[in-house]
């Protein structure tokens, strides 16, 4: 089951999160054989989306989702659904990270 985790974004920003994978015990989970992919959408059915760019730091469990300046000025300030999936070398893929994306709007061009 994913944790729930929102999101705010500034429109025309760089932006970057991080995060940290543990298990139960709050042992680093490590990352080795594994990618990551995360993505917004205005509604769960939506065909648009936008893909943020992800990095893996394998021995630390931590996955960085970024956005640059010129995808979040492309973005229409609002709302918005998101996830995060990772899928091990064995093919099984799970979803860690879900939520809502808040877009604020920007002032300066």
């Amino acid at each position: 089951m994913a944790i729930k985790a929102n999101l705010f974004i500034d429109q025309g920003t760089d932006y970057s999160t991080f995060i940290n994978l543990v298990d139960t015990n709050d042992n680093i989970l490590s990352l080795a054989g594994y990618t990551s992919s995360a993505q917004l959408k205005k509604t769960y059915s939506s065909s648009n989306s936008v893909s943020f760019n992800t990095s893996l730091q394998v021995s630390n469990g931590v996955i960085q989702l970024s956005l640059t300046s010129s995808q979040t000025a492309n973005i229409v300030a609002g709302r918005y659904v998101y996830d995060v999936v990772v899928k091990s070398s064995s093919n099984v893929v799970s979803r860690i990270v879900e939520g809502i994306v808040t877009v604020t709007p920007r002032v300066t061009v």
